[in-house]
């Protein structure tokens, strides 16, 4: 069964004379318990989608339901099962750390202690500093003080969005253990992330740009249906390198990647695109690489 069903959605900005398509007839599911990463850079329509499925905007098209309820229907039932931690800090500053979690506990009718369980293992990372005002925390801190307020009713999905932004790499990786807990306790997530690398941690992905999905998959089954050869390569001037790449009649495409540029061949030209390495005077390294879901992403974007 489908926790959340989304049906040509469509959201435009603006007015008749500058008209913005936020989100291009986006259709997707999402199976009950599932981890979905929405995964896109700023811009792509990650936010217009959630705040849409939370009930804080209305689409101008198209249908979606969350938990069986139709968002625009039934919004009143939809806001007392669902959690949103949205992308900018939105707790009250002055307020504690335990009189933020009080004060949301209460506006769902429950209390901290009745729901304690469930946000255990954050909360108590910053149990604490209860007495901390929520604008003196750090951001790794703010994060799971916003997830425990997401969480103190005990929703059935979870609308979190692009939640490690901002936060250090440690904070990151803990965060995203803390989901794969709440998922084996059947809460169904729903993540964005313009991070590409959080992909490999979902259920499955739809990776969106400009208001359309261009794929939708397992994280392993996105980057098996890469299909074409990639190479690394780097030298000492990785500048006029990429544009030289990019001129090349075997290269489909080419971009940075670390300290390597990735090359995108058109077909099977290694010793051609060496060959013209070596006429252009490069003293280079090249070797094979492995697609990951950022390759993907860029080839699905060429062809989009």
């Amino acid at each position: 069964m489908s926790a959340v069903i989304i049906n040509n959605i469509i959201k435009r900005y603006g007015s008749k004379k500058a008209v913005i398509t936020a989100l291009q007839g986006i259709s997707f599911d999402v199976k009950q318990g599932e981890l979905f990463g929405i995964i896109g850079p700023d811009g792509a329509g990650k936010t217009s989608l959630f705040r849409i499925l939370t009930t804080l905007l209305l689409a101008d098209e198209g249908t979606a339901t969350v938990d069986g309820f139709d968002v625009v229907k039934d919004y009143k039932s939809i806001r007392q099962r669902v959690g949103y931690m949205p992308g900018k800090f939105s707790l009250y500053q002055d307020l504690t750390v335990k009189e933020n979690l009080d004060f949301f506990a209460t506006i769902f009718n429950t209390t901290v202690e009745e729901n304690y369980v469930l946000i255990k293992d954050i909360y108590s990372q910053i149990e604490p500093f209860k007495d901390r005002k929520a604008g003196k925390l750090s951001g790794g801190m703010k994060q799971k003080l916003a997830l425990s307020c997401a969480l103190i009713h005990r929703p059935s999905v979870l609308f979190l969005d692009e939640p490690t932004t901002g936060v250090d790499a440690v904070s990151r990786k803990e965060f995203w253990e803390m989901l794969t807990r709440l998922k084996e306790q059947g809460i169904t997530i729903l993540v964005s992330t313009p991070y590409m690398d959080e992909a490999s941690l979902c259920d499955r992905v739809a990776l969106i740009q400009s208001g359309k999905i261009l794929s939708i998959n397992t994280p392993q089954g996105i980057v098996d249906s890469f299909g074409k050869k990639l190479l690394a390569v780097k030298s000492n001037d990785m500048l006029h390198l990429l544009k030289d790449l990019k001129q090349c009649k075997e290269v489909e495409d080419a971009y940075p990647f670390g300290e390597y540029h990735h090359v995108v061949l058109k077909k099977d030209g290694e010793e051609l695109l060496k060959s013209y390495l070596e006429q252009k005077g490069y003293l280079f390294k090249l070797k094979e690489a492995k697609p990951n879901i950022e390759d993907c992403f860029m080839a699905l974007m060429k062809t989009s």
